[in-house]
């Protein structure tokens, strides 16, 4: 991984190898870099506060060793990511004005990509996740990850009932509470097609009408216009001496015809004058024609308005685009609306044995759900028990409550109505008897800050065998706790890396003694820029650091001592 400006980080490198690496360093050396820049890795919240003073960003690099099937590697690809030799490189940068951008495996991402990676990834644990514990909600979480499929498959069938319910009772109430506005949307609704189908308008009906009473207002100029064109065309059959249109083209035609054979151009033209005639010839027919077809009656016309005036009431009440089709189109709609509002007593009906038989569902799998919660509860309270035992608390026993609330709206669930939510009818509390003869009591209530931190990291051992993850990162989960507790607490750190990456940022030389690598975060302080760096520590290195984890001065002789019998018991112990 590494960190390139970032807050009081200058170039950092941080090499996590595999099994169980310790982070320290003396209070405000910037331990935490490793959290932030993982954090920041996996979605978290980018502070432009990180960007050191007249830095342009803050870089965060990471390389992360992954099967090729792993689910994180899968979903990276999906989302365009290549691996690089098994590795997946992912890096975030935060600009100094608080911009954020993320890559994964080559390929420009959204942060929230990182986050869904995270879940496969890191387990991060820190004193606000001890804090987190102590919810019920994150609780029943836990219970539920134990449980694994026990609780997962009847929980997603659950879910899905769930929401429908909550859909129906939404409908149900919606046409119950509104029964008074949509019987009066029916009313208004059957008004309007009522009044619709008593005048029975046709698709293009208002177009059509238009135009005949356009011809049949000016029909006798229309005629007039007619007879006009036929006789300057035709002839006038009263003056038999006027000249036409038609005798003057035939003779043309007629003057051409006598000479054409001496010049095929003028031949061609003597064809286009025959054309020209015939076409006058035509157009002079349809004239007289449409002159004796058009219709002046005045009792047409009366009816074409009167039927415009019906259809003009119903445009301006229905028509949004003031034609006849708009008036059809609403009709349509109001009809499969009004068959929608009659069929609401059917609908109600229907709804209400839906929501009835939703109900007896979820109360199925409520009891599924308890029942399954109930069995992982009794194995996760005793596997936690059992590790308390090896951190120092052999006497603390563990169990975790499985409990309904009872409520006369809820679903029936061990022959009671209880209440439920989207997941299930059941609160989990766990509970913590520190002591013979102690009441069990929530850890939020019974719990001291070292033996909650104990039972974060039992609870963690035991989610190692049932649901484990690449790495684990603790973050001072190991506060309150010292002398023989915290040689327990290295030592259950140690075992939790057999099967994981475990990394511990810690105050207490007896964690450390327990890891495979210890790095050591220090700052340096030119006078006016405050640097971090990494050191790897080994052999004489570390014992120093270890001597000064204990007593404040590397050169103690007999915390050098101390510090060595730490380092063999914790070798030989492994």
């Amino acid at each position: 991984m590494r960190i390139r400006s970032l807050g009081v980080i200058d170039d950092a490198v941080v090499e996590l190898s595999p099994g169980f690496t310790a982070v320290t360093g003396e209070t405000g050396a910037g331990k935490t870099m490793v959290v932030t820049s993982l954090g920041l890795l996996l979605g978290g919240r980018a502070d432009p506060a990180l960007v050191r003073i007249g830095a342009k960003a803050a870089v965060v690099e990471g390389r992360i060793v992954l099967r090729p099937d792993a689910p994180a590697a899968v979903r990276a690809e999906e989302a365009g990511a290549e691996l690089d030799d098994g590795a997946l490189l992912i890096s975030r940068t935060v600009s100094a004005e608080g911009r954020s951008r993320a890559h994964v495996g080559g390929r420009s991402v959204p942060v929230g990509l990182l986050g869904e990676l995270a879940d496969d990834l890191v387990a991060v644990h820190g004193q606000t996740d001890q804090q987190g514990l102590l919810r019920p909600a994150r609780q029943r979480q836990a219970l539920d990850r134990y449980a694994g499929d026990a609780v997962a498959v009847p929980l997603e069938k659950y879910g899905s009932a769930y929401r429908r319910l909550r859909a129906v009772a939404v409908e149900l109430e919606e046409i119950t509470t509104r029964a008074r506005e949509r019987a009066q949307e029916a009313d208004l609704l059957r008004f309007g097609l009522d009044e619709i189908a008593a005048v029975e308008p046709v698709a293009g009906e208002d177009a059509e009408l238009a135009a005949e009473a356009e011809r049949l207002g000016h029909a006798e100029a229309l005629a007039s216009a007619a007879q006009a064109a036929h006789a300057a065309l035709a002839g006038n059959p009263e003056d038999p001496e006027a000249i036409d249109a038609n005798m003057l083209v035939a003779g043309a035609h007629r003057a051409l015809e006598t000479v054409r054979s001496h010049d095929p151009a003028l031949g061609a033209l003597a064809e286009r004058i025959g054309e020209l005639g015939i076409l006058l010839a035509d157009v002079a027919g349809e004239l007289a024609g449409y002159a004796d077809d058009l219709d002046a009656d005045p009792l047409r016309l009366a009816a074409v308005e009167e039927r415009r005036a019906a259809l003009t009431q119903l445009t301006r009440k229905y028509g949004t685009g003031g034609t006849v089709d708009a008036v059809l189109e609403w009709a349509e709609q109001g009809a499969a609306r009004l068959l929608e509002l009659d069929g609401d007593d059917e609908r109600i009906t229907e709804l209400t044995a839906e929501r009835d038989g939703l109900r007896s569902e979820l109360s199925l799998l409520a009891q599924t759900l308890t029942d399954a919660r109930v069995e992982a509860a009794t194995r996760f309270a005793s596997a936690v028990t059992e590790e308390l035992a090896s951190l120092a608390m052999p006497h603390a026993r563990v169990t975790i409550d499985v409990r309904q609330a009872e409520d006369p709206e809820g679903v029936d669930v061990g022959g009671r109505p209880v209440a439920y939510g989207p997941s299930g009818a059941d609160e989990v509390e766990l509970l913590l008897a520190p002591h013979p003869g102690a009441q069990p009591r929530p850890i939020a209530k019974g719990a001291s800050g070292g033996e909650l931190s104990r039972v974060m990291l039992a609870v963690e051992v035991v989610f190692a065998g049932s649901d484990p993850v690449p790495t684990y990162l603790f973050d001072e989960v190991d506060a309150g706790v010292g002398g023989k507790a915290a040689v327990e607490v290295g030592r259950r750190l140690a075992k939790l890396a057999r099967s994981a990456q475990v990394v511990v940022v810690t105050h207490l030389p007896q964690v450390a003694a327990f890891a495979d690598r210890q790095l050591l975060v220090e700052k340096t302080n030119d006078g006016s820029v405050t640097r971090s760096g990494v050191t790897v520590l080994e052999g004489e290195d570390r014992i120093r650091e270890l001597s000064r984890m204990l007593a404040g001065h590397e050169d103690s002789v007999s915390a050098r001592a101390h510090a060595e019998e730490l380092l063999e018991a914790a070798r030989a112990d492994v």
